[in-house]
C-alpha cells in the first residue's frame, strides 16, 4: 500500500517535465505490462486492482476465462521480454513450454492437415495463471510500481481537456479517496467504463464494433501419460462458411506435466459443462485425435464452461477530441474471441507502443502523449481484429456490425493464402509472422505475397491424409495401434 494523497503534480512540475505519478487501472496482463512501460518515466506507478490477487499461480475471481487454453504468440512473448527482461526464462523455469511453429503444431485446418515445416515462429504454452503470475512478479520487483488491491476507480477527475486523477473506492472499508496523477491508464478489461466516463465529460460517443460467432468454450485439465508431458499443440479447427455449426478443439501442454484441452462450438453445436459429455464432444469433431489422446490421460478437474467470446472493439483512436492524461489499453480497447490467441499479444504490443511514445515524445507530461499513444496502440489492434472477425462472421447465426464487403474481401484473400501455405513453406512462414503478430497485417499484401496468392496451391502437393505425427510420437502418446 502507499500513503494516501501524496502531493499532486503541479502545473509548474509539468512545465519543467518533472513527472510525479501514473495510475494504472487493473492488474491484468495489460495493466502490469503498461506499468512496466511507464518505468523510467514516473516516480511512482500505482496499479489499482479490485480483486485480491493470489501469491501463487492460481485462479482469481476477475479472470474466469483463465481456465481455457491461452497461447502467448511469439510477437507477444518478444514484447513482454522487451518490457520485462527475463520473463521468458522464468516462465520456462516454472514449467511452461516453448512450442516451435509450425514444427511442433499438429493441426487439422479447413483444408486438411498442415505440414510441420521447420520452425519460423513460436508460442508459449502454459496456464494463464502462470503467465499472469510471472509477469506480475516481474513488474512488482521494481520499487516504483506499487499494487493496491481491493480498490476500484469509480470516476475520473478533471475535464474534457485534461484528466488530473481518479476517485477510488476501497471495497473492504467502503471509504473513498481522490488520487492525483499525470496519467491514467485504463486496463480494466471488457467491462471498462471508459466510454461512459468520456461521455460524462462531454466528449463524443465512441464508435464500437462487435462480432459474435456464438462460440462456447469447455475446458478440462488432464494428467499427461508418462513420457507424454511435452506433446505438441494439437488442434482440430472449426470450419466456417458452411451451414453447419463450427466445432473444434485445442490441446496444449501446461506446467506440472499436465494437458489442457479446450473444446469449442458455435450456435447449435455448443459443448456442455457435463463431464460425461466432454470426451463424446471431442470424438464428434472432424477427426478423433483429441478424443484418442485424452482417453489415455487422467482428468484432474471438472469441465469449465464459458459463453463470453464476443469480439468487441472501441475506436478511441478515432475520437475527434481526446483529453490529456488518459489512455485506454488491452481488452478495454479490443477484446477478441480467445480461439485466436491474440489478446495477450496485442496487450503486450500496445504497452510497447506506449513506451515508444513516452521515450520519443517528451515523457509522461509531453504534450499530446495520450492521444499519440492511443493511436499507436490501435495499430496492433487493427491487424488482430481483421484476422479474428473475418472468420467469426462466417459461422451460422453470427451477429455483428462489420462491413460485409470488408469481411468477404479480407477472408477470401486470407483463406487463399492459407490454402497456398499448405504446400508452399514461404507462404506458411509469412502467414505465421502475421498470425503471431510478429509482422503487421500489410506484410501479407507485399508484392511477393500477392504473387503467391495468384499462383495458389500446388495441385500436385496435397495435404497429408492423416495427422503428421512421427512413429515415436505415436508410441509415446499410446496411439501406435490406433493411428496408421
Amino acid at each position: 500500500m502507499i500513503a494516501p494523497n501524496p502531493r499532486p503534480a503541479s502545473a509548474g512540475d509539468r512545465r519543467r517535465g518533472r513527472p510525479r505519478r501514473a495510475v494504472v487501472l487493473g492488474a491484468s496482463m495489460a495493466g502490469m505490462l503498461a506499468a512496466a512501460a511507464l518505468r523510467g518515466h514516473a516516480e511512482e506507478i500505482v496499479v489499482v486492482e479490485r480483486d485480491c490477487l493470489p501469491e501463487e499461480a492460481a485462479p482469481r475471481k476477475g479472470l474466469p476465462q483463465a481456465r481455457h487454453a491461452h497461447l502467448l504468440m511469439s510477437g507477444g512473448a518478444r514484447a513482454v521480454e522487451s518490457l520485462l527482461p527475463g520473463t521468458t526464462r522464468r516462465w520456462l523455469g516454472a514449467g511452461a513450454h516453448r512450442i516451435a511453429l509450425p514444427s511442433s503444431l499438429v493441426v487439422l485446418t479447413a483444408d486438411g492437415w498442415a505440414r510441420r515445416w521447420p520452425e519460423s515462429q513460436f508460442l508459449i504454452a502454459c496456464s494463464r495463471d502462470l503467465l499472469d503470475h510471472v509477469v506480475r512478479q516481474q513488474a512488482l520487483a521494481h520499487p516504483e510500481i506499487v499494487l493496491r488491491t481491493r480498490c476500484e476507480a469509480v470516476a475520473l477527475l478533471g475535464d474534457a481537456v485534461r484528466i488530473t486523477g481518479v476517485r477510488l473506492r476501497h471495497l473492504d472499508s467502503g471509504g473513498s479517496e481522490s488520487l492525483a496523477t499525470d496519467l491514467v491508464v485504463d486496463a480494466t478489461g471488457r467491462g471498462s467504463p471508459a466510454a461512459r466516463w468520456l461521455s460524462g465529460l462531454g466528449l463524443p460517443v465512441v464508435r464500437e464494433e462487435t462480432v459474435d460467432s456464438g462460440l462456447v468454450y469447455a475446458s478440462r485439465i488432464f494428467q499427461a501419460p508418462p513420457r507424454a508431458e511435452s506433446i505438441p499443440v494439437v488442434s482440430v479447427q472449426a470450419v466456417s462458411g458452411t451451414p453447419e455449426p463450427g466445432r473444434g478443439g485445442t490441446l496444449l501442454p501446461i506446467e506440472g506435466g499436465r494437458w489442457l484441452l479446450t473444446l469449442a462450438g458455435t450456435r447449435g453445436g455448443e459443448p456442455t459443462g457435463e463431464t460425461a459429455e466432454f470426451e463424446h464432444f471431442a470424438r464428434s469433431l472432424r477427426h478423433p485425435l483429441l478424443a484418442d489422446l485424452i482417453a489415455r490421460a487422467s482428468p484432474l478437474t471438472d469441465v469449465h464452461l464459458t459463453r463470453t467470446t464476443v469480439n468487441r472493439r472501441r475506436f478511441y483512436e478515432r475520437s475527434p477530441s481526446w483529453p490529456e492524461g488518459y489512455l485506454v489499453l488491452g481488452d478495454a480497447v479490443a477484446s477478441f474471441n480467445p480461439i485466436y490467441g491474440q489478446g495477450m499479444t496485442v496487450a503486450a504490443q500496445c504497452a510497447l507502443a506506449l513506451r515508444a511514445e513516452l521515450t520519443g515524445g517528451g515523457g509522461l507530461t509531453g504534450p499530446g502523449l495520450a492521444r499519440r499513444a492511443q493511436r499507436a496502440a490501435a495499430r496492433p489492434v487493427s491487424g488482430a481484429w481483421s484476422l479474428a472477425t473475418g472468420d467469426d462472421m462466417r459461422y451460422p447465426g453470427a451477429t455483428g456490425n462489420r462491413s460485409a464487403v470488408a469481411v468477404r474481401l479480407t477472408h477470401g484473400y486470407f483463406q487463399r493464402l492459407v490454402r497456398t501455405s499448405m504446400c508452399r513453406p514461404a507462404v506458411s512462414r509469412a502467414l505465421l509472422d502475421v498470425m503471431t503478430l510478429s509482422e503487421p497485417w500489410p506484410a501479407l499484401v507485399r508484392p511477393r505475397m500477392l504473387l503467391e496468392a495468384l499462383r495458389g496451391p500446388d495441385p500436385g502437393r496435397r495435404p497429408p491424409p492423416e495427422p503428421p505425427i512421427t512413429a515415436a510420437e505415436r508410441e509415446c502418446w499410446g496411439l501406435a495401434a490406433d493411428v496408421p
